[in-house]
């Protein structure tokens, strides 16, 4: 029985959970773990944050292999970590010949290592594989192409803070305004209104890093936020295609209040590329 000294448990929290569709606390304080380590490697050894990537990168594999079983699916798990190694450092440290050489050895060898399993379900299976290729280590390789140039942790800290600008802007306004929704039958909770906040975000994240951490044009740093921001958000679009199609909610739940550590790389993976190819000719 309740009295006004003990008012009835508002549903309140709940509602506000499940419009934000995820754990705020939980989420805020993996977020920021994840960025101190991603700051502490830029900022004392750069290869350091190869490793950080690397290490990432085979988790996200794991994920992708695991989601991909539920449908059955086998994913020559073994010669795809180790070509993501190999494509990650090759970049770094000899470029783009490298990372798309070593992209092109790890199918072969993916699609060697499954004929062990006979004929049955072979393309449906390397075919997986090689998508897990490109779409994980790949995209990531990127990464280490950025880190690689002259100004590259400053390079790298511009891409995360102006992707991560997007999510920040989106998830803010979305909660707060979202009323009309983008994709409804992908990803319902994402609306227009979260899109102009990521946009806005994007734009002034985007100008602020180009012009004060990298001495870049202004333009430059527009550019890099309007590329960002569709990019980023058909990254998570593309992500949430994935798990409807694998009838999963989440890769996996390693990182509290976020999920799976695809759910977070799914913009990343996305966006650094242009990034990349923006800030290679244009800045750097």
């Amino acid at each position: 029985m309740s009295t006004p000294d003990t008012p009835p448990a508002s549903p309140e929290p709940a509602e506000k959970k499940s419009r934000a569709g995820r754990d705020l606390p939980a989420a805020i304080a993996s977020g920021v773990v994840l960025l101190v380590v991603i700051a502490a490697s830029l900022y004392f050894w750069k290869p350091a944050f190869v490793v950080v990537v690397i290490a990432a990168i085979l988790i996200g594999i794991w994920e992708l292999k695991k989601g991909f079983a539920v449908k059955g699916i086998r994913v020559s798990q073994e010669p795809l970590m180790v070509g993501a190694v190999v494509m990650l450092v090759g970049a770094y440290v000899a470029g783009a010949p490298a990372l798309v050489t070593a992209l092109a050895v790890t199918a072969l060898a993916t699609m060697l290592w499954r004929l062990r399993g006979g004929v049955d379900g072979f393309v449906r299976d390397a075919t997986a594989t090689v998508f897990t290729a490109v779409y994980v280590p790949f995209l990531a390789g990127f990464v280490a192409l950025l880190l690689a140039e002259d100004d590259g942790a400053l390079g790298v800290v511009t891409f995360v803070l102006v992707t991560i600008a997007s999510d920040i802007g989106g998830y803010a306004v979305g909660v707060l305004a979202g009323k009309h929704p983008m994709a409804p039958v992908i990803s319902p909770k994402k609306s227009w209104e979260g899109f102009a906040g990521s946009t806005i975000s994007c734009v002034l994240a985007g100008w602020a890093t180009v012009v004060y951490l990298l001495d870049g044009a202004w333009w430059v740093g527009v550019l890099l936020g309007l590329i960002t921001v569709v990019m980023a958000t058909l990254g998570d679009l593309c992500e949430s295609v994935i798990k409807r199609d694998l009838g999963i909610k989440d890769m996996s739940a390693v990182i509290p209040g976020h999920g799976g550590l695809m759910d977070r790389l799914d913009s990343l993976l996305a966006t650094v590329a242009p990034t990349w190819l923006l800030l290679h000719y244009l800045v750097f």
